[in-house]
């Protein structure tokens, strides 16, 4: 993302171009964070603003500023995380880089200043008071349930992207920067939303001894380049079965030569029967973005005094009502068997959860999440079913409930075992 010294690529405010600025009254009373589904905890972040006009007026569109004045609801996010839990969780053992870093910007480029090992609190507060570092704490969902201004005041200057909703982290000229289009102080209670690529840059006032916020990053690798470097090689798969022009060899020493330009007026041609394929079958399959989407997931909050996940209601029989149980974390896809290793490539589907992926290790990037003891890449946690099982599967999903006779399958035997996999999975409930 774009960058400038101390300015960074992320969230906004009110100044010469203007940014929404939500005020909550002070006659209101504190809002309560809501942690029942993502739904209502991104509703109770947000708020006041409704999530139909944030999505409609302000993502990746314009900053937005949600000011909470009233001292009452000052500590809206404050009981999620404070400077103080860092002391209780220093001595769980956390460990430098893994856990946090300790840094500063020196000469307008961010400099590391972390020790070896495990992390001492003595040592850290020494490093924070001292060296007016900055504690950047990871992953805290693991010690908390958390999600912006938390404690003390920072101060924010927010400038026009150099280039619109931008993939890449860029360093850039004071003269192209310009001025900031909005300054302003963030305070307890606040919430401050910008697009990416917005430039940014974010200091403690003077007199303020020290500002705890959390940087939620949202929906990265998520555009529609992204989806269609994933989706067109199944595209050209699929579509080279019925049509031989995608089959044809390409020019002899295409390869070897320099200036390809030749060859384009051939590539637009195959990429304009793409296209028509597409537009007939309106089907675009996307493999790997689902599944990674999925085994980086977080699994259901079941709350606290929750009991370990189990198969929901009594073993599934042909007679039996059946429904579809953490919809949001379940996905199908169709793919290339991944357990043939014949020639003949054949297509199976594929059912991915996330409701057993390790809450302690989210996002953490630990060997335990890449492999497994024999070194072999972890799979994402899921089912396997023959092709046919797909329209049976869609019914699942699609239906509010559904009975187990009425699967799109050839025979019950097909029908129970496909309800009982899920079913053993966790994936459906018998009601």
């Amino acid at each position: 993302m774009p960058k400038k010294g101390g300015k960074h690529a992320d969230m906004e405010k009110n100044g010469p171009a203007q940014c929404k600025r939500a005020k909550v009254e002070a006659a209101c009373s504190p809002s309560v964070m809501s942690f029942e589904n993502p739904d209502s905890l991104f509703g109770s972040l947000i708020s006041p603003i409704k999530q139909e006009v944030f999505f409609r007026e302000y993502w990746e569109q314009k900053p937005l500023l949600v000011q909470r004045n009233d001292p009452l609801l000052a500590a809206y996010y404050q009981s999620l995380f404070q400077l103080s839990d860092l002391k209780e969780l220093c001595s769980r053992g956390l460990y430098y880089g893994r856990d946090l870093n300790i840094c500063r910007c020196v000469n307008g480029k961010k400099k590391v200043l972390n020790k070896e090992g495990k992390v001492n609190y003595m040592q850290l507060k020494k490093d924070f008071d001292q060296k007016k570092a900055t504690i950047q704490f990871h992953q805290p969902q693991r010690f908390k349930v958390f999600i912006l201004q938390l404690e003390g005041e920072k101060h924010w200057r927010l400038y026009k992207p150099t280039v619109h909703l931008a993939r890449e982290y860029n360093v850039e000229s004071e003269d192209r920067i310009g001025n900031p289009t909005h300054e302003f102080i963030l305070k307890p209670g606040d919430l401050l939303y910008f697009p990416r690529g917005t430039i940014h840059q974010a200091d403690t006032p003077p007199g303020i001894s020290y500002s705890t916020h959390v940087t939620i990053s949202t929906y990265q690798n998520n555009s529609w380049g992204d989806f269609l470097l994933d989706a067109i090689p199944g595209l050209v798969f699929d579509t080279a079965k019925e049509d031989v022009a995608l089959r044809t060899s390409i020019p002899r020493k295409l390869l070897m030569q320099v200036d390809t330009a030749d060859s384009t007026k051939k590539l637009s041609s195959l990429l304009r029967r793409l296209a028509d394929r597409l537009e007939n079958t309106r089907e675009l399959r996307s493999s790997d973005m689902k599944k990674d989407f999925i085994m980086n997931r977080l699994p259901p909050c079941l709350g606290c005094d929750s009991n370990a996940l189990t198969p929901g209601g009594k073993f599934p029989k042909i007679d039996s009502k059946i429904r579809l149980q953490f919809r949001d974390h379940a996905i199908i896809t169709v793919e290339p068997d991944q357990e043939n290793s014949d020639e003949i490539c054949r297509e199976m589907v594929y059912v991915y959860h996330s409701l057993k992926n390790r809450r302690e290790t989210h996002m953490m990037g630990t060997e335990d999440d890449t492999a497994n003891e024999e070194g072999t890449p972890q799979q994402a946690h899921g089912l396997r079913f023959p092709l046919s099982y797909l329209d049976a599967l869609k019914q699942i999903w699609h239906s509010s409930t559904v009975n187990v006779k009425e699967l799109n399958l050839a025979s019950d035997e097909e029908k129970e075992n496909l309800a009982l996999s899920l079913w053993t999975e966790c994936l459906i409930e018998v009601i």
